[in-house]
């Protein structure tokens, strides 16, 4: 019955970085080594995610939360330290609870340290939102930031929504032909493109896996585009049209900031 009730659990344990930290005049102006263990109870079960990237926690969120904290400020406390892991942990849909341990490795014979728990619920979080431009088009040259590409697919059908597979298809095959051409990545899931946006980097989205389960993101390069854009809340949508192109928007678009709209 136990095991009925007990939530699945991802982990990062015995992660060992070395930064400055500490309230006392020795410990300034030198790196001293704090080892991380983080615990995740996660909202959901892990059975049926049908072997998703996209629909599970990813490790990659606990590293980064912990680089994300040690980058916000120079800590005197592994205690301030932990809350603010917590936080970055929590910001994210898929965690309900966290257990963060940060210890000390140098300050004496033993690990010197803090345990803290934390449910989601009672954790004041800033929803992160990272800056991005979304790209509708073929830009002709790889952005020097972070961009996400969704270029047009010349002689795109436009089939039945029965067919709506085959366009996401084919704005796949663009993406990857794209970025053979510009020497970028090809994102397919929101774990990939989160961390290419961290990472500063441009990709080509090829949209077949995010949006094949969500109608809503339509099937036409403009529809996906702005839906995406809202998605990842990008700074702005930059529009490069192919000669014969219209550009159709709704209301709930125009909330979105259109940048340059340049000729292919």
């Amino acid at each position: 019955m136990a095991s009925m009730t007990q939530p699945d659990r991802i982990h990062l344990k015995d992660y060992i970085l070395a930064t400055e930290i500490g309230a006392f005049q020795s410990e300034r102006g030198r790196d001293q080594r704090l080892r991380f263990n983080l615990t995740v109870d996660l909202r959901d079960p892990v059975s049926g995610v049908d072997d998703h990237v996209d629909r599970i926690l990813s490790y990659d969120v606990l590293t980064e939360a912990i680089a994300t904290a040690l980058a916000d400020q120079r800590y005197n406390l592994v205690e301030t330290l932990a809350e603010k892991i917590a936080a970055e942990v929590l910001a994210h849909p898929r965690a309900a609870r966290i257990e963060v341990t940060v210890e000390k490795l140098d300050r004496g014979p033993g690990a010197l340290g803090v345990t803290i728990s934390r449910d989601a619920g009672r954790v004041d979080v800033e929803q992160d939102v990272l800056p991005v431009r979304l790209i509708l088009g073929n830009p002709g040259a790889a952005p020097d930031a972070a961009a996400v590409i969704l270029p047009h697919a010349p002689g795109l059908p436009l089939p039945d929504a029965a067919l709506r597979r085959v366009v996401l298809l084919a704005l796949d095959q663009a993406a990857w032909t794209l970025s053979a051409a510009l020497g970028l990545e090809v994102a397919e899931t929101r774990t990939e493109l989160d961390a290419a946006i961290r990472a500063g980097q441009p990709v080509v989205w090829a949209p077949t896996r995010l949006a094949s389960d969500a109608p809503e993101a339509g099937q036409t390069p403009e529809a996906l585009a702005f839906w995406l854009a809202r998605r990842l809340k990008a700074t702005g949508l930059d529009i490069v049209l192919p000669a014969d192109a219209t550009l159709p928007v709704t209301p709930e678009d125009l909330t979105l900031p259109i940048g340059r709209i340049t000729p292919a």
